[in-house]
């Protein structure tokens, strides 16, 4: 029987509507070169399809909750200022702050002190102004001809950041991306793209924050570019706290130069169902990278994480390591690749996926996997899968404690050595305490801790 091609999906009809509505909207009022970047990418899609459990690199996630819902497009914030209550959480983060309201920036936060040196403003307001700083960059180093939701991001760039680290430029002042969507009772859509640029031998650390403003339902499309020139340092923190009834499908793509490195930390708590596509090329002779994340998921919420680190050159260095707590009936999925191409000798590469379940019924499916195409390398992969120590949970008990803090001490110490190495001390705290507050005793574990 003959696949239902994508023109007979509804889905389909739906974002070719919006594609032509914001097409009439705006296409007038931007630049020809990226109306045209706009059109190629909804060709792709057209041409591509939305992925189905079929496909190897989704079999474990199916995306039809996403699908079944009618989402609209999303509307620019229309105040003037927001409320205190929105940014409270993160005025004590010394940090420059650029705020996003349902995918369209709306002002920023600056941090207290000096000047720090990069340029970071909403891509849309640099179109309007300054379209040459944007135009080599937007929409295309993320482009992948096989993945339908980079291609509707391009299709419907809307808004996003754009961060620039000159030459040399050390940045100490964290630059925070904090993107919000609001409950506004309409199922909404927002497309944001990021652009980050680290010039030769700078530095700086980038903060993506996605929250939900309310417990409704929700789809954010989100992509992430980040250049690394030669001796560039990038710390980037990817931090999705969705409402639990929202879905969040988003691409990381890396590349980086010579002597470059990078580090990426996932974090995912929220969202019914979330999936993240990371990818870093190391293009350049003595390029480090390091991958990190931590997830967790309970009821039914679904976590996927596929992630790709590609050695093009030789003498690089790659480390990646994800931890996972899964409870009730949740699932998550993993799926690592280190690829070591011909004339990357010299590569080191680990790669460690490990997994808390503390119910029978999660589940978890980790696949982590090596592809060596050169002979002079030093590459490592594994996974686990458990439940908590028994002869730990009793030893707790003999300690005095009772059954359900001993089980939440524990668990706090499996998550514990990985987020102890998110540098950023406000950003540490707060996932921290994030996690403490899933326990009815949580506050009495932080206290022992």
């Amino acid at each position: 029987m003959k696949d239902m091609g994508l023109d007979q999906r509804p889905e389909q009809a739906l974002y070719r509507t919006h594609f032509a509505q914001w097409n009439e909207r705006i296409g007038a009022r931007e630049p020809v070169w990226l109306r045209a970047r706009r059109e190629a990418a909804f060709a792709r899609f057209e041409a591509v399809g939305f992925p189905t459990t079929r496909q190897e690199e989704w079999r474990f996630t199916n995306i039809a909750p996403v699908l079944r819902v009618p989402f609209q497009l999303a509307a620019a914030w229309p105040e003037c200022s927001l409320p205190d209550e929105w940014l409270a959480p993160y005025r004590e983060w010394a940090a420059h702050h650029l705020v996003f309201v349902n995918g369209h920036f709306v002002g920023e936060i600056p941090a207290d002190g000096p000047a720090w040196g990069a340029l970071a403003r909403g891509i849309r307001a640099l179109l309007g102004e300054e379209p040459e700083i944007v135009e080599p960059h937007l929409a295309r180093g993320a482009e992948d001809a096989s993945n339908a939701f980079t291609a509707l991001n391009a299709a419907f760039l809307t808004d996003g950041a754009f961060v620039r680290i000159p030459r040399g430029t050390i940045v100490e002042t964290p630059i925070h991306l904090l993107f919000l969507t609001l409950d506004a009772g309409t199922p909404v859509v927002t497309h944001p793209r990021n652009v980050i640029l680290a010039e030769e031998n700078s530095q700086a650390t980038i903060i993506e924050s996605y929250v939900g403003l309310g417990d409704g339902q929700y789809f954010t499309n989100a992509v992430t570019e980040i250049w690394a020139g030669e001796n560039a340092i990038v710390q980037h923190y990817k931090v999705q706290r969705e409402s639990r009834a929202a879905f969040h499908i988003a691409s990381v793509r890396i590349a980086e130069e010579r002597t470059a490195i990078v580090l990426d930390f996932s974090i995912a708590l929220g969202a019914a169902l979330a999936r993240t596509d990371i990818m870093a090329i190391l293009k350049g002779e003595g390029a480090e990278c390091a991958l990190n994340g931590f997830y967790w998921a309970r009821d039914q919420q679904l976590v996927d994480h596929h992630t790709v680190i590609e050695h093009v050159a030789p003498y690089g260095m790659s480390r990646e390591f994800y931890k996972g707590i899964l409870d009730d009936e949740a699932r998550g999925v993993f799926d690592g690749t280190i690829v070591v191409r011909p004339g990357a000798q010299k590569t080191d590469a680990r790669q460690v996926n490990k997994n808390l379940l503390l119910s029978t019924n999660a589940l978890v499916n980790t696949n982590p996997r090596l592809q060596i195409l050169a002979d002079d390398v030093k590459c490592s992969h594994g996974a686990t899968i458990g439940h908590l120590d028994e002869d730990a949970l009793f030893y707790c008990r003999t300690r005095g404690l009772d059954a359900e803090t001993a089980r939440e001490m524990l668990t706090y110490a499996f998550a514990s050595d990985l987020l102890n190495t998110i540098a950023f001390g406000p950003l540490r705290r707060s996932v921290g305490e994030w996690v403490l507050t899933k326990w009815p005793e949580g506050g009495m574990l932080k206290e022992l801790l």
